[in-house]
């Protein structure tokens, strides 16, 4: 081997044992970007600050929704699905059926509004678990209230994404795929969030179980803590990427082994530019095992 041959051999050693990089989209919430910025500025904003697509909202005025797809079209960055409004306060699982209709009318609209802009995606929380409401119920009535969304999912060739939340539904991992199976339907789907599980469970089992269900993602971190007013007792609390007890090399594992290739969203509150560009370096280290260096 010559002088040269080795030294090129030495450089090239550590490309053998870096992790390549998931094959997966980083998006950004629009509700994170100013809201004193126009939706031109916006769309902007998050292509600067490397964020490849944009996950919208629900949007009932027309015009607001045009003006979204031409800012999106604008930046060249795509919006890749809708968060539905309303169906925290408006469940499908309610026992009222003017409370369902709203909720019914909120979805189409994002359905709509996701066949306007070009998104893959609805995120639908599906039914909430309280002390009218029971687990049973909660299971019956929503499937039965998106069972009668499916056809125009369908029509307008876009999925409807289930996330787990804080709802008191869709508790395991093997309840959720369970749960998405019973519609035997490729438009419905899972969407699922990192951070929400971490009170009962842990994310990477989640998604091994989940597996090719799982249409969307969504990126948060988590941590418990004490506070003065919680008597030494831990509580949750939502954090910056990286700062929390997510095992980020194992969800690097676990979307790596069921082949994710989509979209994975960040999660937080609103931000500005500084904010925006740390965030997306952050998510850059997930999605490329280096988060714990």
């Amino acid at each position: 081997m010559t002088r040269r041959q080795l030294l090129a051999s030495t450089l090239a050693a550590p490309a053998l044992f870096a992790a390549p990089r998931l094959p997966i989209k980083k998006a950004v919430l629009l509700s994170m970007l100013p809201t004193d910025l126009s939706f031109n500025d916006r769309f902007q904003l998050a292509a600067d600050c490397g964020f490849a697509q944009v996950e919208a909202y629900t949007v009932s005025d027309q015009k607001t929704a045009e003006e979204i797809k031409k800012a999106s079209l604008l930046a060249k960055v795509p919006i890749h699905s809708v968060m539905n409004s309303d169906h925290w306060k408006f469940p499908l699982s309610s026992p009222d059926p003017e409370v369902v209709a709203k909720c019914r009318a909120g979805m189409e609209t994002s359905l709509r509004n996701a066949k306007l802009w070009g998104a893959e995606t609805v995120l639908l929380v599906p039914a909430v678990v309280d002390a009218k409401t029971s687990y049973a119920d909660a299971w019956k009535r929503s499937q039965a209230e998106i069972r009668q969304m499916i056809p125009l999912a369908k029509e307008l060739k876009v999925v409807i994404a289930v996330e787990e939340v804080w709802n008191k539904f869709l508790t395991s991992p093997l309840e959720f795929a369970r749960y998405i199976d019973e519609f035997k339907s490729p438009w419905v789907r899972a969407y699922f969030d990192v951070g929400n599980v971490v009170l009962f469970g842990y994310p990477q089992d989640w998604i091994r179980t989940l597996g090719p269900r799982i249409a969307k993602v969504h990126i948060k971190d988590f941590r418990f803590k004490s506070t003065p007013t919680s008597g030494g007792k831990s509580v949750a609390d939502f954090c910056p990427l990286l700062e929390g007890q997510i095992d980020w090399p194992e969800i690097y594992k676990a979307l790596a082994e069921i082949g994710y290739q989509g979209t994975a969203t960040v999660e937080l509150g609103r931000s500005d530019k500084a904010q925006l560009t740390e965030i997306s370096n952050r998510f850059d280290k997930i999605l490329t095992n280096t988060s714990a260096a």
